[in-house]
């Protein structure tokens, strides 16, 4: 089928898995001049790598994935250009399942995530600070000094008399690295020889600054923190954790997060709102349209294995799930429910069948959702 068997000598992303050698290619890739950064890894700081928890649950929702040959004409030129991918569709295409893709078919690492809110601000993507934790840790060591004594000064000492003793110094406030952590955006964008996916999810339910205030971050490839940058005199380098882990004490200097290389951002959108042209031209845009039977019974074999093609059964099962998705939006995980509950044998009775699709295929939009 055209899906598993296309293949182009210039992309990096196949959407088959095995792809160490072609991620390789994409590490000694040189990128645009404009797109060339300028950031210094931390020795001592290794980003999570393809095994644990985090990894195994970005392998096993990408490699389900089923990109056809148009899809992967834009993801590799995203890549090759460095340039932010913009997927729009309806609910349930895929959108999100693609950035999960990205990163297991090239093995790079755990997919970050921001999901997007009216309520999101840009600085909740790229760090966050407890100003009032450490208020807070402030006032505490205030408390645990021993009290001075109270009353009239004490006169002067006599001559040739002890002097008393000096009042104890005020107690250091708490360092600042305790209550700063960097969120998924500013993670991504430390310095590392390879790209992080990060999937920057239904950014279409921003506040309309959004896009525009993500615009100077992705042409810089990097960031300031203040609060780090205030700092810069008296403490250059301070160590922070990440959105991957808060003990990972990353060394951030001078107060400024710079990539060397540009992450491979997905930004999905269900099309809630339209965005600012000069947004648009900086991202890579690739519209993904329900898929049809022939790339549903590859989904079906791929996520369940099972060949759709040789079961009739589930053959009309996926008929019903096209048929029905003329009145309404679907998702694509719902025909995979309908078949795993046939797998397990539920909804077997004969006259159940009307009411186990309108059970596992309610739609999302129309009439009767």
């Amino acid at each position: 089928m055209e899906a598993e068997a296309v293949v182009k000598d210039w992309w990096l992303y196949h959407g088959t898995g095995e792809g160490t050698d072609r991620r390789a290619r994409l590490e000694s890739g040189s990128p645009p001049p404009w797109r060339d950064f300028t950031g210094v890894p931390d020795p001592g700081y290794a980003p999570p790598g393809c095994e644990g928890p985090a990894w195994e649950r970005t392998r096993r929702r990408g490699e389900g994935y089923v990109p056809d040959e148009q899809e992967k004409d834009v993801v590799n030129t995203a890549l090759h250009l460095r340039r932010p991918l913009l997927i729009t569709g309806k609910p349930g295409v895929g959108k999100s399942t693609l950035a999960y893709s990205i990163a297991s078919d090239l093995d790079l690492g755990p997919v970050l995530h921001w999901p997007i809110t009216s309520r999101t601000v840009l600085r909740d993507g790229l760090y966050l600070y407890d100003a009032i934790g450490r208020l807070q840790e402030a006032g505490l060591e205030q408390l645990r000094r021993p009290a001075g004594p109270v009353g009239p000064a004490e006169p002067a000492p006599a001559v040739g008399a002890t002097a008393p003793a000096p009042e104890p110094e005020p107690a250091p406030a708490p360092s600042i690295s305790r209550y700063l952590r960097l969120g998924p955006l500013g993670t991504a964008l430390l310095a590392q020889d390879r790209p992080r996916v990060l999937l920057v999810d239904e950014i279409d339910k921003s506040d309309i600054d959004l896009p525009g205030d993500l615009l100077t971050v992705f042409e810089d490839g990097g960031f300031v923190i203040p609060e780090l940058a205030r700092l810069a005199q008296e403490d250059p380098t301070v160590a922070i954790g990440t959105d991957d882990d808060p003990d990972a004490a990353v060394h951030i200097s001078q107060g400024r997060v710079q990539c060397r290389y540009f992450p491979v951002v997905v930004l999905t959108s269900n099309g809630e709102r339209d965005f600012p042209p000069a947004f648009l031209r900086r991202c890579v845009r690739l519209h993904l349209e329900p898929p049809g039977e022939e790339k549903l019974a590859l989904i079906v074999r791929r996520r369940l294995g099972i060949d759709v093609e040789a079961d009739g059964e589930y053959q009309e099962l996926v008929r019903d799930f096209i048929d029905r998705a003329g009145d309404g939006d679907l998702a694509t995980d719902q025909l995979l429910n309908a078949i795993q509950l046939r797998l397990a044998g539920a909804w077997s009775a004969p006259g159940d069948r009307d009411r186990f699709l309108k059970t596992v295929m309610q739609h999302l939009t129309g009439p009767t959702a």
